[in-house]
């Protein structure tokens, strides 16, 4: 009888504890909703349940940030909690990430130099920051913003230029860091970054290169409504969400489930990104975040692969691997030793990845770049020795894969054209020639290639095998016809160029006829311009490689190629 009166005494016990630890996270929960909007909590994976499966169910309303073999752990605001309390699981919620380090910690001391990137400035020293790099390199960085937050704050971009800028002839590149307010290792990585492409711009031969070979923008810090939730003095107190309590990352127009797939209204941010990405056709973009070390490429949404998977393979694993090769053992080998299919890990609806890549019909991957959502500021400068030339090395794909120019055949005019690869392309994975001048950018894996070109109003054309090397270019430059009847058509212009190949002077002698030229490189970037019967024109300091004349009388326009060695 004492036995059974025990027993029962400890169940009695045992139930009166769980539903006490139960009432206390709901307490705890309460408390952060009231105070900060959202709650970060984990629980159990139910015995037998499909993991995947479930996570995908649930991310219709919370914020997944990650899982271990057991639990997965998750961010809520206060309509996502209410819906997760409604399925029963047993809970614990947990200390903020951005409120386990002290709070001194996390605050800027004076004794520390900017240049060591080792702490996390105030709101008004990041402003300051952005600022000094347009004032300390002025013919290099520009300092825009491309809109305002909820509470009024500007989300601000670098944009590199340089004296070989020419409207659209470049592939436009774009970083983007720590849309999820509290996670901070990305935003001072690309403070460094913008710092030190500053620094090196003609004194190192390869980031030089890079940056006159790309229209390049940064912008480190594109939640500064949630970095700073805690007040401007410190990012201790940091939430993943924006002012409104919303995610940013699952709130933009998604490819399977439609414009609202997180029920919200856009917000100001995603209003404003998107309206920047529209405006400025980027080839190669990237979204950085911590909560885990791995790059996460394309689909997010959906379990079918992108057209590009292959070349996102290699592209990721190259990231992965350099990292690797500069890092101590451990570092960024999450799932498959650091790279991943996003569905694969798990899926999200509404992020920015699937947006730019879909809608866009950019390039883009999202970049876990610490287990630790906001490190220790001292262990900064270990985060960008790991990652830096990984981030260069991305950058430098945007000069990869098949590269053109598109142009009436009557009047020479640019066009803006599908560029379709035939049998390939899927899910809007195509690309555009832009204007106003009429390049196009497409990376692409190794391997041959057909390609059709259209634009409304004119004939498509097929070329036929492209052949692609890894890390190499292939420039095409054609033209389409009009399809309107009765329109004259000419025959080429001649015009002879000697010597060619040439390493000095090219001299270059035109019809009576002509009305204007121009000499682009293989990227598309305009070298020369003029007009008259002859030309004569220094190579002596340009690469060797192919470049293309391009001659017209207004009606008559021919493109030919010389070699400068």
């Amino acid at each position: 009888m004492k036995t059974k009166l025990f027993i029962l005494s400890f169940i009695c016990l045992c139930l009166s504890t769980s539903l006490l630890a139960q009432k206390i996270a709901d307490l705890s929960a309460e408390t952060e909703l009231h105070q900060r909007g959202e709650v970060y909590f984990s629980f159990s994976i139910p015995a037998g349940a499909d993991t995947l499966v479930l996570m995908n169910d649930l991310g219709r309303f919370l914020s997944i940030d990650h899982k271990n073999d057991s639990q997965i752990f998750a961010y809520a605001n206060r309509i996502g909690f209410e819906k997760f309390l409604g399925y029963h699981f047993s809970y614990q919620v947990h200390t903020a990430p951005s409120m386990l380090l002290p709070k001194e910690v996390l605050e800027h001391q004076n004794l520390k130099s900017s240049e060591q990137w080792d702490y996390y400035p105030s709101y008004g020293e990041y402003i300051k920051l952005m600022q000094n790099f347009q004032k300390d390199y002025p013919d290099l960085c520009e300092l825009v913003s491309i809109g305002k937050t909820v509470q009024g704050r500007d989300l601000l971009f670098i944009h590199f230029k340089s004296a070989k800028d020419s409207l659209g002839d470049k592939p436009q590149f774009m970083y983007t860091a720590t849309m999820h307010g509290d996670e901070t290792t990305p935003y001072i990585l690309m403070l460094h970054l913008i710092d030190y492409l500053s620094k090196n711009y003609g004194k190192l031969p390869r980031v030089t290169h890079i940056m006159d070979s790309l229209d390049i923008w940064i912008n480190p810090l594109a939640n500064p409504d949630g970095t700073y939730a805690g007040g401007d003095s410190s990012v201790y107190g940091a939430t993943r969400y924006n002012a409104n309590h919303i995610d940013l990352n699952r709130n933009y127009p998604d490819p399977k489930d439609g414009n609202h797939p997180d029920g919200n209204a856009w917000q100001l941010e995603t209003i404003a990104f998107m309206n920047f990405a529209s405006a400025h056709h980027f080839t190669l973009s990237c979204n950085m975040h911590t909560g885990s070390e791995v790059a996460n490429y394309p689909w997010d949404t959906w379990p079918r692969l992108h057209a590009d998977d292959k070349w996102w393979q290699q592209v990721c694993r190259q990231y992965a691997d350099t990292v690797h090769a500069h890092s101590p053992s451990g570092y960024f080998i999450d799932l498959n030793q650091g790279i991943t299919n996003g569905h694969q890990w798990y899926s999200i609806d509404g992020g920015r990845q699937d947006y730019m890549n879909y809608f866009q019909h950019d390039r883009e991957f999202t970049l876990e770049m610490s287990s630790v959502k906001m490190p220790d500021p001292s262990l900064l400068p270990t985060y960008w020795e790991d990652n830096y030339r990984s981030l260069i090395d991305y950058m430098e794909q945007g000069l990869y894969g098949i590269r053109g120019h598109v142009y009436d055949s009557i009047t020479g005019e640019s066009l803006m054209a599908k560029i379709y690869v035939v049998a390939h392309d899927t899910d809007h994975s195509e690309v555009y020639s832009s204007l106003p001048s009429g390049i196009f950018f497409r990376p692409i894996a190794q391997g041959t290639y057909q390609i059709q070109i259209s634009a409304a109003g004119y004939l498509t054309k097929t070329i036929d095998s492209i052949g692609i090397s890894q890390n190499q270019s292939y420039f095409i430059s054609t033209c389409l016809k009009p399809k309107a009847e009765g329109v004259e058509t000419h025959a080429a212009l001649s015009f002879k160029i000697y010597p060619n190949p040439a390493s000095q002077f090219v001299n270059i002698l035109f019809p009576a006829s002509i009305g204007k030229w121009e000499v682009i490189n293989m990227m598309g970037q305009l070298m020369r311009s003029g007009k008259g019967t002859a030309a004569r024109i220094n190579i002596s300091k340009w690469p060797s490689g192919t470049y293309f004349i391009r001659a017209g009388n207004g009606r008559k326009m021919t493109v030919r190629a010389f070699q400068v060695r």
